[in-house]
């Protein structure tokens, strides 16, 4: 295992501070310092870059970005028992580590930030993953606070956010994801690697926003892609019955046949699709 700094190795730090990961919040401990060094660099030069971290638990991620270079990084956690790990992480990296004991889902970076963009680099909690997703891909208004994501996902979730059309694992996640971001799965993480083992394999992924998605509703878009993947294996006809515009006359005037079915559907369609109804509601 590589030597990043000269904090003693995690699994002493747990043992000390008598850790355990809880499931209730999502916990697996990911305590090899090769893997938390790689994850670091995934996320480019931080080199004068503030990094935003959820759930940093032990603080094995944390140490990996700091001696990488980043200038600040702010680490979120709401596990009260692992701020003293952290603490001694910052006193290692003086004036570089802002510990903010608080829930992710509700928390705003942007006062910590000023005018300065960030990199969320995070393995995050496996139950709140996809929501803090959603909710970092539907701020308004866009671009973003962040200029890069890389993040840790169970790789089921990783394909849901990179596929495409006519993938397997395309849908709705995939829509809002792809149409705001440029996504990518960098690499695996065997379950062995964290404390304790997981039942899946988890995956990182890099995601960089967008400075210019093709232009629509946000909502619309979400709308559109929740009515057709809610019915996915039935043409757009039947599927976008719950919209409040005629199913075959939408996807008509987006060109796209009304006999297809979503999972055919580019993203461009979507959007299409959206701004089609964004129209008809503006005349009616």
């Amino acid at each position: 295992m590589s030597v990043i700094d000269d904090l003693p190795p995690l699994r002493d730090v747990i043992k000390r501070h008598a850790l355990s990961a809880r499931k209730s919040l999502g916990q697996n401990f990911l305590l090899d310092l090769n893997l938390t060094a790689k994850i670091a660099r995934a996320a480019g030069q931080l080199q004068g870059a503030t990094v935003i971290e959820i759930g940093p638990g032990p603080g094995g991620l944390t140490r990996a970005l700091l001696a990488a270079g980043a200038k600040h990084v702010i680490a979120i956690e709401r596990d009260e028992r692992t701020l003293g790990p952290l603490e001694e992480i910052s006193d290692r990296y003086p004036d570089r580590l802002t510990i903010v004991n608080g829930d992710a889902t509700n928390f705003d970076p942007q006062p910590l930030l000023g005018t300065t963009r960030a990199k969320i680099v995070a393995n995050l909690p496996y139950n709140i993953a996809t929501a803090l997703l959603i909710r970092w891909l539907s701020i308004e208004p866009w671009p973003p606070w962040y200029d890069a994501m890389v993040l840790m996902f169970q790789r089921e979730v990783a394909e849901r956010i990179v596929a495409r059309e006519n993938d397997e694992a395309y849908g709705r996640l995939a829509v809002l994801s792809n149409w705001r971001a440029e996504t990518k799965i960098l690499f695996h993480i065997s379950p062995a690697a964290f404390v304790p083992q997981p039942q899946v394999t988890s995956s990182v992924v890099r995601l960089i926003p967008r400075e210019s998605p093709e232009p629509c509703d946000r909502r619309l878009l979400e709308q559109v892609a929740a009515a057709a993947f809610g019915h996915r294996r039935k043409m757009l006809r039947q599927s976008l019955k719950s919209l409040p515009a005629d199913p075959a006359s939408l996807a008509a005037a987006a060109g796209i046949d009304p006999a297809r079915r979503a999972e055919t559907v580019p993203i461009s369609g979507f959007v299409a699709m959206a701004r089609e109804l964004a129209g008809l509601r503006s005349n009616s």
